[in-house]
């Protein structure tokens, strides 16, 4: 690239300076073509804007305000007549007013843009830039000159400087009490009032407050002088007649007062011809003083307190749990100034890899709020997040309170387990496990891939039924195939139905139907749906529990053992019970009192939710079962080897002391054939040298030492199944320590006597095993069945006594009879009618509408 030679820099100077300068000579030239022509508008402006400020035109008689008014318009719209023969100036003129400025002769600066006449040639054109070049170093030091408007010429008294000074005094002016304001020229001021002005205030607190409006002006509130209101309250003020000139102002604590500006008229007002109304409003948020004034004077005020609205407070009130079918209950408390307007809990990971990549956000879980009665801050809420797959991860949970005003708590965080579902099928509950760990975290599908291929592999040993084996390759295939997170979560969902179809074929559909159907009648509660909608819900309830009642008997009739859980004298909840619970609900929330409704439908859940748990109980107990046999079939095994290892220690030592009668010989040949089977091969009928001995002893140790280990394995299962190992098993383990040292050291004879003893121990430590779970399965029954018949108490599913009792005296169970039912209704028809009446006070139906909207 070659360099600027200092040539073309200074040339490139030069143009850039004469730029500049014909920038600020156009702006001069403009400058002074334009001003002595607006000045004419600018002084009447200023004429007209000094009258104004100084009140004169609120002090003049209509007739002479209508015609400064109108002369002032006319000379406005005169001085605009110059402004028509303004022209902006051209690149000649200013060229032109540069070379006259600087005194430059031969026209150096228009020759810079100006181009040769006629036929241009090579020779032309070199000459001519020449020429340019030449002319260009005249342009050296350029200046513009100043402005010459020719206004003094015009104005040789200064009059201009006069109307700019009045402005200025004008302005100062009305600042002050005095002072007049713009809108002074176009207002009326002559005549007295006709009509004396009617003043109407009152003050609207906030709806989530479930505050009456308090009325300033009522008769009742003539002689008080301090109000109490809540924060955010809306002050509204309405000026009937009087002279239009009233202001209404707030004065606060700190004596800082703040005007409020007034609205326009109602509609209705506006249809009066002789009535004049202005309505203020303004919304309280500090104590001061409400200040209406006419003319500077207060002709009415009140004084007000602001109540402040504190933020809420939630708090656990007890540890997260899971319940009996599952899902989480959460107690809790919610304390605010008017009740919380929305809470709910948030959850987060509490171990997550920092590179993690979940495909699931955190579970929502909207919180029951508690009564807005003033005394009630407890509540409880219960959801079944089983489904999710964050659940049986650990989490941190912390609860969040929102108010109306949009002010928010949150309590403290608790770490624990998010309830699962308890699957006792060991393929679904492998499916489970490997879904969780795909929606945790993304990139963990290759070690997803490889486990399912570890089940796919040998289905022989894996799988029950075809069914199964199509229904995980399938998965496999699609999440071999995934790519991104949505095809990711599929797969995740997937594996949730293989699961459910493994674990409880199609009872999980009945189930499901049942608490969307449960939760959506207790959302319509909570939000005050109407007759109809719950009347809806309700069918469909009815519709689900028949669903899932008639699917639980089929499946109590495919497995017997499920009616075998409970005895033989306990009462069950019939079909007449869940209707007659179902009516009373309806009825309940017919009737307006939907908190019992409520409390009614929690009962049932609750009824439901022992349901399913007894047949996941069941399914625990079979599967516990299942475990104790396995573990029973280990303790044999181990036995069984134990009776092995020491017939090969036996015949190692037997075989170096070269002892070959034939006894030894027989027991020789028949036990051989163990010894190979346990990897053990030393030559039948010949003697072992010392080094093949010392290796012999040394895999007789570490078959000893696995042995041992087995056996502490099998001790710690039991004691997860409630069963305390016997002294057996601690003696039984002490000898397999001992005959693993004497099979170090080669002595045969002490390690076959300690293995002796281990296996005696071993006969003893099973023998207790078995009276423990024998008193175990005695202790369970017997204590299920007396629980049972305690928790029943001789009541019905609803809580009432029965007939066999004696009466029911009707405090009992806290559900309305008949009577109580029927009289609520009747109040509501009664309020129901008086709203819709037309004639009815506006104030009279806005206290209906709130009996109505309490709960």
């Amino acid at each position: 690239m070659a360099e600027t030679t200092p040539g073309h820099e200074r040339t490139r100077s030069r143009f850039i300076r004469l730029a500049r300068t014909r920038f600020a000579t156009r702006l001069t030239m403009t400058m002074e073509r334009f001003w002595p022509r607006i000045l004419p508008l600018l002084v009447v402006i200023s004429l007209f804007l000094s009258i104004s400020w100084l009140g004169l035109f609120r002090l003049m008689p209509d007739t002479a305000r209508y015609g400064v008014v109108a002369s002032l318009g006319l000379l406005g719209v005169a001085s605009l007549w110059p402004l028509r023969n303004f022209r902006r100036p051209t690149p000649a003129e200013i060229d032109k007013r540069i070379e006259r400025a600087n005194q430059l002769a031969h026209e150096p600066v228009a020759a810079q843009s100006d181009h040769p006449a006629g036929n241009r040639d090579g020779f032309a054109e070199a000459l001519w830039r020449e020429h340019q070049k030449r002319m260009a170093g005249k342009l050296v030091n350029l200046r513009g000159d100043l402005p010459k408007t020719g206004v003094p010429e015009r104005d040789p008294w200064g009059l201009r400087a006069a109307a700019a000074l009045l402005l200025v005094i004008a302005a100062a002016f009305s600042s002050g009490p005095y002072g007049g304001s713009l809108l002074d020229a176009f207002r009326a001021h002559g005549g007295a009032e006709v009509v004396p002005p009617r003043v109407d205030a009152w003050v609207t607190p906030p709806t989530y407050t479930r505050r009456a409006p308090i009325y300033l002006t009522a008769e009742a509130n003539r002689e008080t002088e301090h109000f109490t209101a809540p924060h955010g309250s809306i002050l509204a003020l309405r000026v009937t007649g009087g002279s239009g000139t009233e202001t209404l102002s707030y004065l606060s604590a700190d004596d800082t007062e703040s005007p409020i500006a007034p609205e326009g008229a109602s509609q209705s007002e506006a249809l009066s011809v002789d009535t004049s109304a202005r309505r203020f409003t303004a919304t309280l948020t500090e104590d001061g003083k409400l200040r209406l004034k006419r003319d500077g004077q207060e002709i009415e005020g009140w004084l007000f307190s602001v109540t402040p609205d504190n933020p809420p407070e939630i708090r656990f009130a007890e540890d997260p749990r899971r319940a009996v079918n599952g899902a989480l209950e959460l107690a809790y408390e919610i304390e605010d100034d008017y009740g919380p307007a929305e809470a709910q809990a948030l959850f987060e990971q509490a171990y997550n890899a920092p590179d993690a990549r979940p495909l699931y956000s955190a579970p929502d879980l909207p919180l029951t709020l508690p009564r807005r009665d003033g005394r009630t801050v407890a509540a409880k809420t219960s959801r079944d997040l089983t489904e999710h797959p964050w659940a049986g991860s650990s989490v941190k949970m912390s609860l969040r309170a929102v108010d109306d005003a949009g002010q928010e708590a949150r309590s403290e965080a608790k770490l624990f387990t998010l309830p699962e579902r308890t699957f006792t099928n060991p393929l679904a509950k492998a499916l489970i496990e490997q879904r969780r760990t795909l929606a945790l975290d993304a990139n963990k599908k290759p070690r997803v891939l490889a486990m399912m291929d570890a089940v796919v592999t040998w289905p022989e040993e894996t799988l029950k039924d075809l069914s199964q084996f199509l229904g995980i390759s399938a998965a496999r295939s699609r999440l071999e195939t995934a790519q991104t997170d949505d095809q990711l979560r599929d797969v995740v969902d997937y594996l949730w139905e293989i699961a459910l179809i493994i674990e409880d074929g199609d009872l999980t559909a009945a189930e499901k139907r049942l608490r969307q159907a449960q939760e959506a009648l207790k959302n319509a509660l909570e939000e005050g749906a109407s007759d109809e909608e719950i009347a809806r819900l309700m069918d469909e309830l009815r519709s689900a529990m028949q669903e899932f009642l008639r699917e639980f008997a089929e499946r109590a009739q495919q497995n017997p053992n499920m009616a075998q859980q409970l005895p033989e004298n306990s009462q069950m909840l019939n079909q007449n019970d869940l209707d007659r619970m179902l009516d009373q609900i309806e009825e309940l929330a017919r009737s307006g009192a939907r908190d019992r409704a409520q409390e009614l439908l929690s009962q049932l859940e609750n009824m439901m939710n022992n349901l399913q748990a007894g047949r996941s109980q069941q399914g625990q107990s079979g599967n516990q079962q299942s475990e104790m046999r396995q573990q029973m079939d280990e303790l044999g095994n181990l036995m069984r080897r134990q009776q092995e290892l020491m017939n090969e220690t036996f015949r190692m030592d037997q075989m170096q002391r070269g002892q070959r009668n034939g006894e030894g010989q027989e027991g020789q040949g028949q036990q051989g054939q163990q010894g190979r089977g346990n990897g053990q091969q030393p030559g039948e009928g010949q003697g072992m040298s010392p080094q093949e001995f010392a290796d012999a002893m040394r895999g007789l140790q570490q078959g000893q030492g696995t042995l041992r280990q087995d056996l502490e394995s099998l001790m710690k299962g039991l004691e997860g199944l409630g069963i305390r190992p016997g002294e057996g098993f601690g003696e039984a383990g002490e000898a397999m320590g001992e005959a693993e040292g004497a099979l170090g050291e080669g002595e045969g004879e002490q390690a076959v006597g300690e293995q002796g003893r281990a296996l005696e121990a071993l006969r003893r430590g099973a023998q207790d095993m078995m009276n423990q779970l024998q008193q175990a399965m005695r202790g369970e029954q017997g204590g299920g069945e007396q629980g049972f018949r305690q928790s029943n108490n001789g009541r019905d599913p609803l809580g009432r006594p029965q007939a066999t009792t004696g009466p029911d005296f009707g405090d009992s169970v806290e559900v309305p009879d008949e009577i109580d039912t029927q009289r609520a209704r009747r109040i509501l028809e009664a309020i129901r009618k008086r709203l819709g009446d037309a004639l009815s006070p506006a104030l009279e139906k806005e206290y209906l509408e709130r009996l109505l909207d309490m709960q």
